[in-house]
């Protein structure tokens, strides 16, 4: 008989963007599997978890706030034993069209908070023992599909290597980082995108439960890259 993966009972996970999309599924998901979740929103206020679960006002543009939520969640439960960068923006145009001003909030949002994120939260992941980090990509990370995706993909191509450079640095520590790479998934950023009806999309809940089995995942077996597709794709 198949031996079940036991699920993290009372493992604390931190979640970014958790207010809606994927990670809304990812918080209610990893609640049902036992995991302590500290959401980090822009608006607490609009995101309701039941107790313990914690709620913490989050700015990913705001180069502080990462250090903030990272001390709120320590305080409130003691252990901080993965994070999960979820939070992330898209401008549509190719490297020509797109302004500074939105290639610099994109690349703040989609990268540079991570790396705050986790080198913040880094203490607590390594004496977790097996700390875990999730950065949520995008296909977009591993090929460019347009030229009006492609500046959006220059931030999501540095989020795949960012993971890969987390797994390299905390593998000696037990931290093992993946980096999920979604394709179209039924949320308000694909619905902005494209008229593909929702039901052809991946759905976030399918994504979340990728996620929860990819945390609860021995030292002995990391998952580096995770592509999810709803299409047949080429990635390179």
């Amino acid at each position: 008989m198949e031996e079940k993966t036991e699920m993290k009972k009372d493992h604390v996970v931190m979640i970014s963007g958790a207010n809606r999309g994927i990670g809304a599924a990812l918080s209610a998901r990893l609640q049902a599997d036992g995991w302590s979740v500290s959401a980090g929103v822009h608006d607490p206020d609009a995101l309701q978890l039941a107790a313990p679960h914690l709620v913490c006002p989050f700015d990913a543009t705001r180069p502080k706030s990462e250090q903030e939520w990272v001390e709120k969640t320590y305080a409130h439960y003691g252990r901080i034993d993965a994070v999960i960068a979820n939070a992330g923006v898209m401008t549509q145009g190719s490297f020509l069209d797109v302004e500074d001003e939105a290639l610099e909030h994109m690349f703040q949002i989609n990268i540079l908070s991570p790396v705050r994120l986790v080198r913040t939260a880094w203490p607590h992941l390594v004496s977790s023992g097996a700390g875990r980090v999730v950065i949520v990509s995008s296909l977009s990370g591993k090929r460019v599909k347009s030229a009006r995706s492609s500046a959006y993909a220059m931030t999501k191509h540095a989020a795949v290597a960012l993971s890969h450079g987390i797994k390299r640095v905390g593998w000696g520590h037990g931290v093992r980082s993946t980096v999920v790479c979604p394709g179209f998934v039924a949320t308000d950023m694909a619905r902005g995108i494209t008229g593909r009806d929702e039901n052809s999309m991946t759905q976030a809940g399918d994504i979340a439960v990728l996620v929860s089995s990819i945390l609860n995942m021995p030292n002995t077996a990391n998952i580096a890259e995770l592509c999810i597709s709803c299409q047949e794709e080429d990635l390179y």
